[in-house]
């Protein structure tokens, strides 16, 4: 599967990323990087380090700084470090520069030089993704499906993780998701509803640390102060987001799914919650209404995940 990752590394997009470059089943063609757990240089600086540290050979590009129309909220330096990888140091890379074309007009070109085999995988704000639909509104004719790890839609009891119904990426843009939402393209959206389903436990983060080689060891040193924030949270552990959203990507007979329109709250106290009409409720959907189908991740076969992310970190 030819993968397009559009990321804001970032603790668990490090995981993710060691996952695109490990799994047989992902042909990563393309990074594009967005401001999100830090600001953009940080990010990119972070995505071209990674690519290195993990013998990826793929263009990165840069993309958006802040948001279509909010201002840019605090990074989360409680959860991703000041440096995005736990404060754990990553040697800058020698030999990578960054792409000269920007993030939207990158996903433009390979929409188009991958036309109908091109998967879309956003795991941090959708800036970069509602840029490339500005630039070029024909790549919905060209994108395979679009995988996106954000949203959270109340489903086994998780809601919000930056407000009462608000997930962080969708939060950090919600005009963009809506807009990425409202394009007709097929979208999966992968959110805390499963996410906040597949635990990493300490143990389990020990194994990979213990058994996964070097770059088992690297997670497990950036995956320590992550787990110290989630810790009142999961009893010890990690969620899985990132990681999650590339293995749906991959395969999602894991998950179970729903159909049906979806819209972000662009503003007011419910700004950045997701809320998906069902094509069954008696209610009126009026701002629904002409939105395309698109699925929603509400179940997840958590040990499978497991057994698939070890496979990936360990080898085993």
């Amino acid at each position: 599967m030819k993968i397009l990752f559009d990321t804001d590394p970032g603790v668990d997009d490090a995981m993710a990323l060691l996952m695109l470059a490990r799994d047989p089943r992902a042909r990563l063609v393309g990074i594009t990087t967005v401001y999100g757990n830090a600001s953009i240089d940080t990010t990119t600086s972070n995505a071209l380090a990674l690519c290195e540290r993990f013998k990826i050979d793929v263009p990165v590009a840069r993309g958006a700084a802040k948001a279509l129309v909010r201002p840019v909220a605090a990074y989360p330096e409680m959860v991703h470090g000041r440096n995005g990888m736990g404060d754990v140091a990553l040697a800058p890379a020698a030999a990578r520069r960054e792409e000269s074309h920007r993030a939207e007009r990158f996903i433009a070109r390979m929409a188009r030089r991958h036309s109908g085999d091109l998967v879309l995988v956003a795991v941090g704000p959708l800036t970069n993704i509602a840029l490339a639909l500005e630039h070029d509104p024909d790549i919905v004719e060209h994108v395979r499906a679009v995988v996106v790890m954000g949203g959270a839609f109340g489903v086994n009891g998780h809601a919000g993780n930056v407000s009462p119904v608000a997930e962080a990426n969708v939060f950090n843009d919600p005009h963009a998701a809506d807009q990425v939402f409202s394009a007709r393209w097929p979208v999966t959206i992968v959110g805390l509803d499963v996410t906040h389903e597949v635990l990493l436990d300490t143990a389990y983060l020990d194994a990979v640390g213990r058994d996964g080689g070097a770059e088992g060891a690297f997670i497990r040193d950036i995956t320590r102060g992550y787990e110290e924030f989630y810790n009142r949270q999961t009893g010890g552990g990690i969620y899985s987001h990132d990681a999650s959203a590339v293995a749906c990507a991959l395969d999602a007979s894991p998950f179970k799914l729903r159909r049906g329109p979806v819209r972000a709250v662009t503003g007011g106290i419910a700004m950045g919650q997701t809320i998906q009409a069902m094509p069954d409720s008696p209610v009126p959907a009026i701002d629904w209404a002409g939105r395309p189908q698109q699925s929603v991740c509400v179940d997840v076969d958590a040990s499978r995940l497991r057994a698939d992310f070890r496979t990936c970190f360990v080898g085993k």
